[in-house]
């Protein structure tokens, strides 16, 4: 008889494995329930609203009695950066190229819309079944390239990590830090700005010369969408050489 593995309490509760007990009333609560009070909180207040006290009141129980259903605020943060993730677009007939695209966009618009998902999520591996899908979408529209399945993952590390870095900086200089703001740094603009001005053009001569010339003055900077395409065409034409370079070795080893 094969060993089945104990599964860490989130994931259990996550995928709906946990045992249901015969006895006793029935649960007043599920985990979706939670899960959506827990985000309403979020997107209303931020992570730092957030407590398992709160949500307790939020759906209207006692704090003890949540714990039936969350053994912690960790397990708790874990189920809230999958439920808050919509469904992923389906590859369908898109080229790879076009669906990695798409796939990318949508991974920064949904840490663009909720900002308290760059802390929540942080940078753990996915567990929960929507980031999942997100996961096989993306290794089914590589399918056919050649690539074997460790790099369709790595690939999906790569562009899901340059998707929250996008969008942090976006938060970050875009609007939205509180040591930016209360330091008068409302824009990409004012961030040069502080940069041209602490710069040692001797110690950083290439950085400094660029703030000084005005790179991002009078536009967003690094927060606009030509800059997040720009990045992402970098990492998609790597992803595309990375084929070709896998399709000849495949020519070459039948040849």
């Amino acid at each position: 008889m094969a060993h089945e593995r104990s599964l860490p309490p989130e994931v259990e509760r996550m995928w709906g494995r946990e045992p249901v007990s015969r006895r006793g009333p029935r649960p007043r609560l599920d985990l979706a329930r939670i899960a959506a009070a827990a985000i309403d909180i979020a997107d209303a207040e931020g992570l730092a609203g957030v407590s398992m006290a709160s949500v307790a009141a939020r759906v209207r129980v006692a704090t003890t009695a949540l714990y039936r259903y969350v053994g912690s605020k960790e397990e708790l943060l874990t189920v809230m950066a999958d439920s808050a993730v919509p469904l992923p677009p389906e590859p369908g007939d898109l080229p790879w190229r076009d669906y990695l695209a798409l796939w990318t966009r949508g991974n920064r618009d949904i840490l663009l819309e909720r900002p308290w998902l760059l802390s929540a999520a942080r940078l753990s591996p996915p567990l929960g079944p929507r980031r999942l899908l997100w996961l096989d979408r993306l290794m089914t529209a590589l399918g056919g390239t050649g690539l074997d399945d460790g790099e369709k993952i790595n690939v999906a590390t790569t562009l899901t990590g340059y998707a929250l870095t996008d969008a942090a900086v976006v938060h970050g200089v875009g609007g939205g830090d509180p040591r930016l703001e209360e330091a008068g740094v409302k824009g990409a603009s004012d961030y040069g700005d502080v940069l041209a001005e602490v710069l040692d053009p001797e110690t950083y001569p290439a950085l400094s010369a660029a703030m000084r010339a005005g790179v991002l003055r009078g536009a967003v900077g690094w927060v606009d969408d030509e800059d997040f395409l720009f990045g992402l065409n970098l990492l998609l034409d790597g992803i595309e050489a990375l084929i070709a370079r896998r399709a000849s070795e495949g020519r070459a080893d039948r040849g």
